[in-house]
């Protein structure tokens, strides 16, 4: 027999981690719900600029040498007045990108542009550092900022500038969309997760007049904004989600228009991928760390502090999901029968939450996609590489409780778009970290325990392990394994 009071703290701990993680799914629900209540609210602006504002565009690059100039053709193509429009383009590079860039820079200038190839020196503060930086010296009253990967559309200034006509709209932030989505089945999956976010979620929280953050690109600021809310910091991860937190703490309202897209390059190498998503959790749990006291102090409706703690916290889902794992392995776990109602334990981990996400990235694909019922074999392949990131992201959750900062590595990009395009030997490929041991150890641990529930008969749980098993060993195979063609990521 198991001892009594073993059986009863793995019962509490059981119940607290799943109990956690069902909270997070209902509160998809909650999203959707949200998001279909004002999906038809679409804002117009208040009304027309008599003369254009005048609009700095802010780039800001590091090594950026395959995609630097493909952004500023764009730029240079919008349509809009050309005495009304200064370009600033923020390098920070070391390579052959700064080459690339002033040459492109001296191309506006002979044009008739007023563009500017800014040069620190250093990279103190990171991105947040550079758009401070280059705010000094801006004469734009608004500010759009473009990265790297980015390609704004000829009228994105047209679509969205006369919003600014609210004198207390301090931000526009448009949908991503993604230049290379068919590429490869990471690409495929991305995208997808990313359509939840800036589909769903953005539209929800801000048509409901929740906080909603600026995704640190393909948006507009005015600048008397960003003077207000303190400017650019850079004791965080996420410059873009805490100035937006506190903007929206000092009382500036912020636009989304999911109808105004601004494509841009997915990474096409999981240990990018990975970089990318870490520095977003730890980022995201920093700024959290750093301003959720401050919305609990504010003077705000319950429901603007409740989904602003659900943003916040929303990546210590990963850290509940590891510790979730470690104790539901049958071989430390009390024998069910000598535990109450175990129903109860199961019912929130394998019916919430599963079918919480599935519903949510199924609409997400309805929304979004013409034949979408032809990609719903994508909601398992999600599923699994979340699981897969699980380790990663719940890394960057602890390194976050822990200190503050940390080095801003850039996602590098390739300019690919179409299936076939090599990247294997260009420069900035990423490399493993040692964190793909504990990737190839999840691997086997689920392994295990998947043959031990088909062992013993237990075959609703199957499928679910299968999920873990398979997305720890893709991300794990990914990681180590560059492959030179992305027809062999399959799609």
């Amino acid at each position: 027999m198991t001892d009594p009071l073993y059986g009863w703290l793995w019962m509490l701990a059981y119940v607290c981690l799943s109990g956690g993680l069902s909270v997070y799914c209902f509160h998809r629900l909650f999203i959707l719900f949200l998001y279909f209540r004002h999906k038809a609210d679409r804002p117009e602006p208040r009304s027309r600029f008599d003369h254009p504002p005048l609009i700095t565009v802010q780039i800001p690059l590091y090594n950026e040498m395959y995609v630097a100039g493909r952004l500023i053709d764009a730029v240079a193509a919008i349509d809009y007045p050309r005495d009304r429009l200064e370009i600033q383009v923020l390098d920070d590079s070391t390579d052959e990108t700064v080459d690339l860039v002033a040459a492109k820079v001296a191309e506006l200038r002979e044009l008739g542009f007023a563009a500017d190839h800014v040069r620190r020196g250093n990279r103190e503060g990171f991105k947040a550092g550079a758009l401070a930086h280059g705010l000094a010296a801006a004469r734009g009253e608004l500010l759009a900022i473009f990265d790297a990967d980015f390609v704004p559309s000829r009228d994105i200034f047209r679509r969205c500038i006369d919003h600014f006509t609210d004198p207390r709209l301090g931000m526009v932030q448009t949908r991503w969309d993604h230049l290379n989505r068919e590429y490869s089945l990471l690409t495929r999956l991305q995208a997808v997760f990313l359509d939840g976010h800036l589909l769903i979620e953005q539209t929800a929280r801000a048509r409901s007049g929740r906080f909603f953050n600026f995704n640190g690109t393909a948006g507009i600021w005015r600048r008397t904004c960003i003077d207000d809310a303190g400017g650019w910091h850079a004791d965080t991860l996420t410059e873009d989600l805490d100035l937006s937190y506190r903007a929206q703490l000092a009382g500036w309202r912020f636009l989304f228009l999911p109808d105004l897209v601004t494509p841009a390059e997915l990474p096409v190498e999981m240990n990018a991928f990975k970089s990318q998503q870490h520095r977003w959790a730890k980022g995201s749990i920093q700024t959290c760390k750093k301003l959720l006291p401050a919305v609990w102090k504010a003077p705000l409706p319950f429901h603007v502090k409740a989904e602003a703690t659900f943003h916040l916290t929303s990546n210590f889902a990963y850290l509940l999901l590891i510790l979730l794992c470690v104790i539901a392995n049958p071989t430390i776990a009390p024998r069910q029968s000598e535990l109450p109602l175990p129903w109860l334990l199961d019912l929130p981990v394998f019916s919430c939450a599963v079918w919480a996400v599935v519903l949510f990235y199924g609409i997400v694909l309805r929304e979004l996609r013409k034949r979408w019922w032809l990609e719903l074999w994508c909601i398992p392949a999600v599923l699994a590489l979340g699981i897969g990131m699980s380790i990663s992201n719940a890394k960057a959750v602890i390194e976050a409780m822990f200190n503050q900062g940390g080095a801003f590595i850039r996602t590098p990009k390739y300019g690919l778009r179409a299936r076939g395009e090599a990247w294997r030997h260009k420069r900035y490929l990423a490399l493993p970290s040692a964190l793909v041991l504990a990737e190839l150890a999840a691997t086997a641990y689920f392994a295990q325990i998947a043959w031990l529930a088909a062992r013993d008969a237990h075959w609703a749980s199957v499928p679910f392990l299968v999920l873990f098993v398979a997305g720890f060993a893709y991300v794990a195979a990914s990681s180590l394994v560059p492959r030179k063609s992305p027809l062999a990521a399959g799609a």
